[in-house]
């Protein structure tokens, strides 16, 4: 990408968006086109399909999507697969018609089986049944993967499809009703140390181990394969490193002062037991975090502490 490049990205003020806005930024990208959800409605075929002929982005980076936690997947099923397969689809063959140059679509780690061999490889996708808590957005997610790989074979579009591991950061959700296992923790913690309160309570057992990606490393990394990468092969982005639950809490309550108690409420679902990536392909590609888990929770209870 040249800096005076054409680029779309879709969701800017979402975790990974608004992360890629920074890099690029930073990188020198100064020909950023960007619509927010009241703007540009992604589910509407035709309204994307005007704003790409009226924009004709050259690149386009699609990180719009519906999103949530264990339990916000449950409630909303049809929401999390039918808006999901609504803006990939409508983005990706946009991009196509109105002649972008590249597309890079994000895909999640949930993809994988559940039971599939640690650490997770690409090539374990669609090997065996899905992790139950999240299979609506799975689903959605390798429908995108295998729409992605379509348009290659048929019409010799360069779209790629990264896999990223858990990602955090300072443009997180903390809503403690639709979030994730980290923002989550981290609101928790903060909010009982604030009420002087001696427990917090976190759901399943604590024992399922998770890896951590900080958003503005995740950015970097789909900004280097954009640069760099062109196949239907699907490739991971990740720490390549895990840690347990009950460890990501107890980090957590060190960064956020909270200094009480976790219990933990074996009632509710663990989800997937372990989630580790395999990102050897990424390595040999030349790209690697270089972001402790402690710092990117440091940075990241630095921003959620200036938030409104």
């Amino acid at each position: 990408m040249n800096k005076g490049a054409r680029i779309y990205v879709a969701g800017h003020r979402g975790l990974v968006g608004s992360a890629l806005i920074r890099q690029l930024s930073v990188l020198g990208y100064e020909n950023l086109v960007v619509k927010t959800h009241r703007e540009l409605e992604l589910t509407d075929r035709r309204a994307v399909g005007e704003f790409f002929e009226q924009e004709k982005p050259e690149y386009v980076f699609l990180a719009a999507a519906r999103v949530g936690g264990i339990q916000a997947n449950s409630q909303f099923p049809v929401d999390f697969l039918q808006d999901n397969l609504h803006i990939q689809n409508n983005v990706i063959e946009a991009a196509y018609t109105s002649g972008a140059r590249k597309l890079l679509f994000l895909g999640s780690s949930c993809i994988y089986p559940r039971l599939a061999e640690q650490p997770l490889r690409e090539d374990a996708l669609l090997t065996g049944p899905l992790e139950p808590t999240n299979e609506w957005y799975a689903i959605a997610k390798i429908a995108g993967i295998k729409l992605c790989q379509a348009y290659r074979q048929q019409y010799g579009f360069d779209a790629i499809s990264v896999m990223p591991t858990n990602l955090y950061g300072p443009d997180d959700n903390f809503d403690l009703e639709s979030s994730h296992v980290l923002p989550a923790l981290m609101r928790k913690c903060h909010e009982a140390k604030i009420r002087q309160e001696d427990t917090v309570v976190l759901w399943g057992s604590g024992r399922p181990r998770r890896e951590f990606l900080h958003a503005d490393e995740m950015a970097d990394a789909c900004i280097f394969l954009m640069q760099t990468y062109s196949s239907e092969d699907i490739i991971n982005i990740g720490v390549g490193d895990d840690l347990t639950i009950r460890e990501l809490a107890e980090l957590i309550a060190e960064v956020t002062g909270f200094e009480g108690m976790f219990e933990y409420d074996t009632s509710k679902p663990d989800g997937t037991p372990r989630k580790l990536m395999d990102v050897s392909r990424l390595n040999k590609l030349g790209w690697r975090s270089n972001l402790s888990l402690r710092e990117g929770l440091q940075a990241t209870y630095d921003a959620f502490r200036l938030r409104p």
